[in-house]
């Protein structure tokens, strides 16, 4: 095919541009996207046989290269290496957007790529990236039942912006990524700041309307440019075993979903049911044990099982843990559980339980953003955990999974929105880390609040307390259906939704929804949110029993902050050649100190585990900044020797000159005989020289004519001054010499 471009046009905005035909030719299909200094070459390619396997084998892999930025990439190796997380984060929204449109019966492993080739920071590439992939899919002969389309929506001063310009995402009152298809939406992840839940229904109904006329453009070119799909063959149907299945475990289904059990109960009776029904057709007729049938059987297992499930919900408005729709599960909630952590919190909710540790640290603990397409640092962490025996398996610890990446990205949006931004805890870097030590449905929000209490746990005035909810659906028309609170894991496995919602009393700050079926009304969906809300303010009177408010104070582990203005032409003097006197300062006082500076002023941020080392590191530091006053005593110690006098050290980082003549109340031959390098003596400020510029002071004037300096007398050994001080008294060769010490006659 030679190379075609077609152009979808955006009012107030660059184009989006699709060429292909002229790249990765020998992919199934590929596309050049692009929007203004944005491109993303995407490509579809699918094994050519399909497996014996009984999953969909799709991978989506979204990738950043540091050259679409002009940038080298960091560390030894200077290549770009294992996905970070923006990374991951768009290949999960890209593959949620897309898994749920390829046939059932689809085995060929399946790969989509997409490269970041060239990055223009006015338009994201993650949802080029979408719909890149899906173009892609549209032109390779791989099978999907829908055509999807990805856009940004945000709601900026009452106003709802799609695919803006990023200069505009920054401070939106909300930021969603929306996928859909021509009849439905089908996959949501945002952010909000408290909004209502009906401007989120509203943002999702602009959404909807412009992903529609992306839908018409994609298909087509689908249409016009398109391979033909691969044609599958039918999936085997033996109904004799459908028949017998039911009538031999129908029932046995029927009852144990009527019999609230327990997660493990559940699964073990489902299990032994599995067994002793594959079992059984073998026993009915021995060549039903051959495998394509058996697994059939497992597979309508499972279907009938699905089918029994929801129908008991629909008929009799019961659940598997014989809750009603709306009904959540018992929650407790502890907090200062973990006596060493700076703040901790466990949040149970039925069989779902997080603990949830904060830990505060200084500028220096600031996780460096070094992405293709972000740089900077991050102050605010939230990591997620799923160990296996939290689902009582034996799995060996990995490096975190996507959607432990993918979970901890979405509770960090939820609390980020209520963290305080002012004062003293601007400073800090904060990290919350969810461990789930049980799952049962709805880990994430578990993880929200747990997160919020261990931060009001730790002390940190958070705007408002935020809890998380996640909402399931079980879907048959529009006049038979059913909104479930708080689902369970199984009621997400075969239920038409998972919709997560994290929110304060006032409104919204976090979602994602993954819907499964087509043509689903936004009275539903409406609905779905004001159950949610109701849910999320019980949750959270719930929280509010146990602690009704952050702690007046910080934990006593947690380091403290002060912040000490620094003159712009004294933070060299701070800072020290090579960092020696700050580091100096760090080491003596315990503390971490990091430097702020603009062309104007600086300051210092002083990080102390006590009181005392804060008091001791900004004392020192206010030494250096602090000017000498005319008349005042210092401690002084002597640092070079010279003919006319010495150099002294008189306040921390200030030299002053201590001249020959204002050492003494008498005359001195050799600088020598009174002072020595390292030595320690009072000196009072006198002065400015007006000709260099230096600091003058003088020992005769601090100690009026008495000195306390220790020299040796002319036979080597010092004799006591008056006062237990040491002096040298002139000889009287010395007075004859010197007019002012000659006697009257």
């Amino acid at each position: 095919m030679p190379r075609q471009t077609e152009v979808f046009a955006i009012p107030g905005s660059a184009p989006i541009e699709l060429h292909f035909g002229h790249i990765a030719r020998q992919a199934d299909g590929a596309v050049w996207i692009q929007q203004g200094g944005t491109i993303v070459i995407c490509t579809a390619c699918a094994s050519e046989k399909a497996g014996d396997i009984d999953f969909l084998p799709l991978t989506v892999d979204y990738r950043e290269n540091f050259a679409s930025s002009g940038r080298i990439p960091g560390g030894f190796f200077k290549r770009d290496g294992r996905p970070n997380e923006s990374e991951i984060l768009t290949s999960r929204l890209i593959d949620r957007s897309l898994r749920p449109f390829f046939p059932k019966n689809w085995r060929h492993e399946t790969q989509l790529i997409a490269i970041l080739e060239s990055y223009d920071p006015e338009y994201p590439p993650d949802v080029l990236a979408g719909l890149g992939l899906s173009a892609a899919l549209g032109l390779s002969s791989i099978p999907t039942e829908q055509v999807v389309a990805m856009a940004r929506v945000i709601q900026k001063e009452g106003q709802f912006l799609l695919n803006p310009p990023s200069a505009l995402i920054e401070g939106a009152d909300l930021n969603l990524v929306v996928s859909g298809t021509i009849d439905s939406i089908v996959m949501v992840e945002g952010e909000m700041q408290e909004v209502e839940e009906i401007h989120l229904v509203d943002a999702l109904r602009h959404a909807h309307d412009y992903i529609r006329q992306l839908i018409q453009f994609l298909e087509r070119i689908r249409e016009t440019y398109g391979k033909a799909k691969i044609t599958l063959e039918p999936q085997p149907d033996y109904p004799e075993i459908s028949q017998f299945l039911e009538s031999k475990i129908g029932d046995e289904l029927r009852k144990i979903v009527d019999s609230s059990l327990s997660k493990q109960e559940r699964k073990a009776a489902f299990e032994e049911v599995l067994q002793r029904s594959s079992e059984a057709l073998v026993l009915e007729n021995p060549e039903w044990a051959q495998p394509e049938i058996q697994r059939f059987a497992t597979s309508y297992f499972a279907e009938l099982k699905r089918r029994i499930m929801r129908e008991t919900i629909l008929s009799k408005g019961t659940r598997l843990d014989g809750r009603t729709p709306q009904e959540i599960r018992p929650i407790t909630c502890e907090v200062g559980i973990l006596p060493r952590t700076h703040g901790s919190a466990l949040f149970t909710r039925g069989e779902t339980q997080a603990l949830a540790t904060v830990t505060l640290g200084t500028k220096e603990d600031e996780q460096v953003i070094d992405y293709a397409t972000q740089k900077g640092s991050k102050k605010f962490l939230l990591q997620y955990n799923f160990p296996p025996f939290s689902t009582g398996e034996v799995k060996p610890l990995r490096a975190p999974s996507r959607r432990e990446v993918g979970h901890s990205h979405l509770a960090e949006r939820a609390l980020r929105q209520v963290m305080p931004q002012i004062g003293d805890f601007a400073d800090y870097t904060i990290r919350v880390v969810s461990d789930i030590l049980e799952s049962n449905g709805s880990s994430s929000m578990a993880t929200v609040c747990a997160g919020c209490l261990a931060l009001m746990d730790a002390g940190i005035p958070i705007k408002a307390p935020v809890a998380g909810i996640a909402m399931g659906l079980i879907w048959e028309s529009s006049e038979r259906y059913a909104v479930l609170t708080d689902i369970l894991g199984d009621e997400d496995a075969l239920g038409d939704m998972d919709f997560k919602v994290a929110g304060t009393a006032r409104g919204l700050t976090a979602c994602q929804m993954d819907i499964k079926i087509q043509h689903m009304p936004y009275e539903v969906l409406e609905k779905a949110l004001l159950q949610a809300r109701q849910a999320r303010l019980f949750i959270l009177d719930k929280m509010r029993e146990t602690l009704p408010a952050p702690r007046p104070e910080l934990s006593p582990l947690a380091p403290r902050i002060h912040r000490l203005p620094i003159p712009h032409e004294l933070i060299g003097a701070v800072i020290g050649t090579g960092g020696k006197v700050i580091q100096e300062i760090q080491r003596v006082t315990g503390t971490t100190i990091s430097i702020e500076q603009d062309d104007k002023s600086g300051t210092a941020v002083i990080y102390a585990q006590d009181k005392a080392a804060l008091e001791k590191a900004a004392n020192i530091i206010q030494e250096i900044i602090s000017e000498p006053k005319i008349g005042q005593i210092y401690p002084a110690r002597v640092k070079l020797l010279k003919e006319a006098g010495a150099v002294v050290e008189f306040m921390r980082g200030k030299e002053g000159f201590l001249h020959i003549s204002e050492i003494m109340p008498y005359r001195i031959e050799k600088i020598e005989d009174v002072l020595k390098i390292g030595q320690e003596l009072p000196v009072k400020y006198i002065g400015l020289d007006s000709r260099t510029g230096k600091y003058r002071v003088s020992h005769k004037a601090a100690v009026n004519g008495d000195s306390p300096i220790e020299t040796s007398s002319g036979e080597g050994r010092p004799e006591r001054h008056s006062g237990g001080r040491l002096s040298r008294r002139p000889h009287s060769s010395d007075e004859s010499r010197n007019p002012r010490h000659r006697r009257r006659s």
